[in-house]
């Protein structure tokens, strides 16, 4: 397989024994749309169903050993050290790479990124965080289609990712929790991007 060290069964017997079986469907889910959506924007569809495949690599790891790898291996901030939810996506692009051999930059840092995002991602991250939120075989359509039907229109990348993190900000503060200060700074990047 392009892009890795591994063939693709391999990495998906990997995932397998790695990953509950909600995750890795969700993983498989992910590739295809990556690939769809690479289609449309001129992207290599394997580099991404490659990243696709990878992004979660990390996601049932124990809070404990994600930790530790960040430590030892990873710059990471204090905030997301501290998050439970989003560190597997730092430590999910460090196994991408030592387990799998993956060099290219682009999906080690598509991986990376693919769950608080960041300012000014390029057109191959803004795929594969949007394919990990819309993909159709865990997610939930109802939720989904809003931001695929986004994807269709003039700056669909974009107004897809800002609904996205529109959803992200209302559940958190539904639920009374912390919003990292990236993801407020992001949802306004975005926004004046698309206002203007």
């Amino acid at each position: 397989m392009s892009y890795t060290k591994t063939d693709e069964h391999s990495i998906k017997k990997w995932l397998e024994e790695n990953l509950n079986d909600e995750r890795y469907l969700h993983s498989i889910g992910t590739a295809e749309c990556a690939k769809i959506l690479a289609r449309q924007n001129n992207i290599k569809p394997e580099k991404a169903y490659v990243a696709g495949l990878l992004h979660d690599a990390a996601k049932c790891f124990s809070y404990d050993e994600l930790h530790n790898i960040a430590k030892q291996h990873l710059k990471i901030s204090k905030d997301e050290m501290e998050n439970k939810k989003t560190l597997h996506a730092p430590v999910s692009a460090y196994i991408a790479k030592t387990e799998f051999g993956v060099t290219d930059k682009d999906i080690l840092s598509a991986i990376r990124w693919h769950t608080i995002g960041k300012i000014n991602m390029n057109t191959f991250e803004k795929i594969i965080f949007i394919a990990d939120k819309i993909e159709p075989i865990t997610r939930d359509i109802s939720y989904t289609q809003d931001t695929a039907n986004l994807l269709l229109e003039e700056n669909g990348l974009n107004k897809a990712i800002l609904d996205c993190y529109k959803k992200t900000i209302i559940s958190l503060v539904e639920r009374n929790l912390i919003i990292c200060p990236a993801t407020i700074d992001i949802y306004n990047d975005l926004q004046s991007k698309i206002s203007s």
